[in-house]
């Protein structure tokens, strides 16, 4: 079976461009059936609310729950002191699988790493070529699962992907996705220095075609066995330890949200004013 394990959906409630305006999935599921994928971890687009973001996501879910995964999206720092919540809500009543967060928001932070021991879910975090936090985060929560997508940067910054090969060689918690990664050779690299079990199949739809990013993993030339691992078995892995139940929510933190004082978009671009 295979799995697509990165797709956002559902409408955010921005108009800086296509991430936080709004994810269709009528044409990706079209791409994705040709493709032969069968199943979708999807999760929200940028929103000002993950709460809100994260029951529009559950209703696509309920509507096709043999299709799609469920992760909750939230912002590491205007989601302070609720991230347990948040994460409880979707869940015990949403039946999610995972936890999703963005650089683009705000780094990645405790509160959302002790959250995620607490109900054993993986955290699926873009740090926009921050990657320097892997080895930090890899080393304070080795019990917890990181999967970092695009190889750590979706801009196609080299320096960034090559590095995190190297957290992934090193580090047993610590995971990549394939989506919108250019450079080949990259990919090649990570499955041989790493292995197999250590990459998860993604394509960042709807606004990349799951198909295309399909065919490099096709490429890459594995045995039945490691394709089958990339393909989908590592993400089943992955969520197969999933408490619906925390074992101890973590006290959270009810500071306020530091300014923001830089923006970049999604894929790490800087621009001037918020």
């Amino acid at each position: 079976m295979i799995i697509d394990c990165h797709c956002h959906a559902g409408k955010g409630d921005g108009l800086t461009g296509p991430w936080d305006t709004a994810a269709p999935l009528e044409k990706y599921l079209r791409w994705a059936g040709r493709a032969g994928i069968a199943r979708t971890a999807i999760f929200a687009a940028f929103h000002s609310d993950y709460a809100v973001a994260n029951r529009e996501v559950a209703r696509i879910v309920a509507s096709r729950p043999n299709r799609f995964y469920g992760l909750a999206f939230v912002h590491a720092a205007r989601d302070r002191g609720r991230v347990g919540e948040l994460v409880r809500v979707a869940i015990e009543q949403y039946g999610f699988v995972g936890i999703k967060v963005h650089r683009y928001d705000a780094r990645l932070s405790r509160e959302i790493c002790d959250v995620a021991r607490a109900f054993s879910v993986p955290v699926l975090y873009d740090p926009i070529g921050e990657v320097s936090i892997v080895e930090l985060v890899a080393a304070e929560y080795p019990d917890v699962a990181f999967i970092i997508p695009h190889m750590g940067s979706f801009s196609d910054d080299w320096r960034a992907q090559h590095s995190l090969i190297d957290y992934l060689v090193r580090h047993p918690n610590i995971y990549t996705d394939t989506s919108g990664v250019r450079r080949f050779e990259l990919l090649e690299q990570a499955v041989q220095r790493a292995g197999a079990r250590k990459i998860l199949f993604g394509s960042d739809g709807p606004w990349l075609h799951p198909g295309v990013e399909l065919e490099k993993v096709r490429l890459l030339g594995l045995s039945q066995k490691d394709e089958q691992l990339v393909l989908g078995g590592n993400f089943l892995r992955l969520i197969s330890k999933r408490r619906e139940q925390p074992l101890a929510l973590p006290e959270t933190l009810s500071q306020p949200a530091p300014l923001q004082t830089e923006y970049r978009d999604p894929w790490g671009h800087p621009h001037s004013g918020v």
